[in-house]
């Protein structure tokens, strides 16, 4: 199986980061980055107003069922992807575009960072060049695309269960 970083990118709801922590704890996913403007649990030497950072961990809590406390994660504010290339991991992005490989046929490198971003507009333009890799999941009903926490589910799904063929 490939070690696996997911990256979370302006994630806006707690509630979305909460499942994928639970998500990536179930995939053994060995960290989470949250990065942007997503919320984020309550970190050592945490720089928000307590009140802000204990209300977004519980708010976390909610969905993450306690995998915030069992998946290491870091917060970046500005999103370090270079450091992850120089540790060897191919950046993969999560995103419907021309250049994207259905994920039923996507063979996952030894080490993948997965990149997901916003729910409504996912990765920018400015994102997806930084990726070596896309990988998109199939759509065959009139919604253009899932929710970011059940397309990080299938994705994971995706690449462990291809790396086990």
């Amino acid at each position: 199986m490939p070690d696996i970083i997911v990256v979370a990118h302006n994630i806006r709801s707690t509630h979305n980061i909460g499942s994928i922590f639970r998500t990536c704890e179930g995939f053994g996913v060995q960290k989470i980055i949250i990065s942007g403007y997503s919320p984020y649990p309550h970190t050592t030497n945490d720089s928000r107003l307590p009140h802000i950072a204990n209300k977004l961990t519980s708010q976390i809590h909610k969905t993450a069922l306690g995998a915030e406390n069992m998946v290491p994660f870091e917060y970046q504010e500005k999103l370090n992807l270079e450091a992850l290339k120089a540790d060897g991991y191919i950046i993969v992005g999560l995103e419907q575009d021309e250049k994207s490989i259905p994920i039923a046929s996507y063979q996952p490198p030894q080490k993948i960072a997965l990149l997901i971003g916003e729910e409504v507009e996912g990765l920018t333009s400015e994102l997806l060049q930084r990726c070596d890799q896309l990988i998109e999941i199939p759509m065959k009903g009139e919604k253009e695309s899932f929710n970011v926490s059940v397309a990080t589910g299938i994705a994971l799904y995706g690449i462990t269960s291809s790396s086990s063929r």
